[in-house]
């Protein structure tokens, strides 16, 4: 049974959409598959925005998400957790190191560009490098600004757009860009699945 966890700013807009929108997907395919979301800066129990709601609605999702603050058991409970921004990524790793190895943007982890995800894993390693030396009042050298630099603008923005306070159809845009990925998700969950018993 595999766990996921999304997470965003307050767990009221996007990661509740990609909560819900998941697990009606796992419904639809019958994957074996629990589902979650919290936020890095949410209120638990809040409810979540009145347009995620609808959409969700719409949908056909007919239970209840209200919001909730990551906290070390949900990380815990989690075998993948899928951020909506890099921002929220690096925030996660910063509060929970352990997560580090199974934290990822939803978009980066969907990415199927192998150059691409060498970019990303080598932008990484280099910026923790940076903020060590930073931490350690060591200077930076140009080149490694430069290279971070360059790998930055060979990655593309896996961010996914905020909608809070938008309007419906606002939400609407992010929903699609979430269920794009959302699918592109399932998809790969599914060859994952398949492959010992096709031998691929």
């Amino acid at each position: 049974m595999l766990r996921i966890l999304f997470v965003c700013t307050g767990n009221t807009c996007r990661s509740p959409l990609a909560e819900g929108l998941l697990r009606i997907r796992v419904h639809q395919e019958g994957l074996a598959m629990e589902v979650r979301s919290a936020g890095v800066s949410a209120m638990t129990g809040a409810p979540i925005s009145r347009n995620s709601a609808s959409l969700l609605q719409e949908a056909g999702f007919t239970e209840s998400i209200s919001s909730l603050a990551i906290q070390a058991s949900e990380v815990k409970w989690a075998d993948v957790i899928l951020t909506m921004t890099m921002g929220h990524k690096r925030t996660v790793i910063q509060r929970f190191p352990d997560a580090v190895e199974k934290t990822f943007t939803l978009k980066e982890y969907v990415e199927d560009d192998h150059q691409v995800l060498q970019a990303i894993e080598e932008r990484e390693k280099l910026v923790t490098e940076v903020q060590l030396k930073q931490a350690l009042s060591q200077t930076v050298t140009v080149e490694e600004r430069n290279r971070i630099y360059t790998l930055e603008h060979a990655i593309p923005d896996y961010d996914i757009s905020d909608p809070y306070g938008g309007s419906l159809e606002v939400y609407r845009q992010t929903a699609k860009e979430i269920g794009g990925s959302l699918d592109k998700l399932v998809a790969k969950l599914r060859r994952q699945k398949e492959g010992p018993q096709t031998g691929k």
